[in-house]
């Protein structure tokens, strides 16, 4: 298939594949493949709208929102040319040790306050073994659970041991954030201290212990349109809840301090085509966002969007979340997730396959 068939034809097949995805249907990866290489402007606009429709279909009209807060900062061992965390890189980002249980508190009423669903910890080092920081860590779970004012989510590097994941849902936790960044084939392009193959074994892990797992990656690292495609396909084989789709901010001092910025079409074309493959997932755009999208932040929602990480990233700023609540309903959007758990059709696509600083992109 080609994006630059005839016009007529690649709006009557963008109808085709929305159709079926409507009606409960799937697109394989050629199909995929084809939404991904569209190239002219009326076309992606066109395979937004169909996204709209599909994100309304399954979504609805609510927007799940969702924060982070750094629970351990800087000096990670792993060498992520994105993370403005690792120790390989001079980037002049915050550094400190796990966090105490007052910081996490205050994180959790303000999120509260502001109607965020869940309050992620994330923690800048390469994974958490048994010992007494996982005793720290269950405890700030519990606290959180405990507190009953949002959901509890953690995203604390590779777990290497049935035992850890285990511990982690007997604390209270009940979605662990661990990206798989990127495809197998560019893997090796942004992180060689540890492998593509340790981030599936976490997340299978994870699963077995029953905890739902948010899993996305980072856009604009340089991966061509197939590497996007075959990552949003291995998160359909692993069965993502959560979806985050983040865009590189070049962090001066990393290795991608001068990747060039990706176009906010592309960005746009890229969440739509994620649509259209994880039709029931929550999709939310997180780090990168304010820098990448500028003036065209709202219409991630139009490209099918459901879910936004507000507040601060890790090391860098994002927008107030007061805007980003009146950008919510300006759309005519409800902000109000009510959901305290996942809803059931989150978790109907099953897994196929059989961090490390797990900064989600958020840097």
């Amino acid at each position: 298939m080609s994006g630059t068939a005839v016009d007529g034809t690649v709006r009557h097949q963008l109808e085709s594949f929305a159709q079926r995805v409507l009606s409960g249907g799937q697109i394989d990866r050629d199909e995929a493949m084809w939404l991904f290489n569209l190239e002219k402007r009326e076309d992606i606009i066109d395979l937004m709208s169909w996204a709209n429709r599909i994100r309304e279909r399954f979504k609805g009209n609510k927007i799940h929102l969702c924060s982070i807060v750094n629970a351990k900062a800087g000096n990670c061992s792993e060498n992520c040319s994105f993370c403005a965390q690792s120790s390989f890189y001079q980037t002049g980002s915050p550094k400190y040790g796990f966090i105490d249980p007052e910081p996490l508190e205050t994180a959790m009423e303000e999120s509260a306050g502001n109607q965020v669903t869940a309050v992620g910890m994330v923690a800048a080092w390469k994974g958490l073994n048994e010992g007494p920081i996982l005793d720290e860590v269950c405890d700030r779970i519990r606290q959180m659970k405990e507190s009953g004012k949002v959901r509890p989510d953690a995203s604390l590097g590779i777990i290497k041991k049935q035992e850890v994941a285990d511990r982690l849902k007997q604390a209270g936790l009940e979605c662990y954030g661990h990206n798989l960044e990127s495809s197998r084939r560019f893997f090796a392009n942004h992180c060689t201290t540890h492998t593509f193959d340790e981030r599936l074994q976490t997340i299978e892990y994870l699963k077995k212990a029953g905890i739902k797992i948010c899993s996305g990656g980072i856009i604009g690292m340089g991966e061509t349109r197939e590497d996007r495609c075959d990552l949003a396909f291995d998160l359909r084989a692993i069965g993502a809840s959560v979806v985050p789709v983040n865009i590189l901010n070049p962090i001066k001092g990393t290795p991608f301090e001068s990747v060039p910025p990706m176009e906010p079409l592309t960005i746009l074309q890229t969440i739509a085509c994620f649509r259209f493959i994880l039709p029931r997932k929550e999709i939310m755009v997180a780090g990168g966002r304010t820098l990448n999208l500028r003036d065209l932040q709202s219409q991630i929602f139009t490209a099918g969007a459901s879910a936004l990480m507000v507040g601060n990233y890790l090391t860098t700023l994002n927008q107030s979340v007061e805007k980003d609540l009146q950008m919510i309903k300006d759309m005519g959007l409800d902000p109000s997730w009510d959901g305290h758990d996942f809803s059931e059709s989150d978790f109907t696509e099953q897994s196929q396959c059989g961090s490390t600083c797990d900064c989600s992109g958020t840097v």
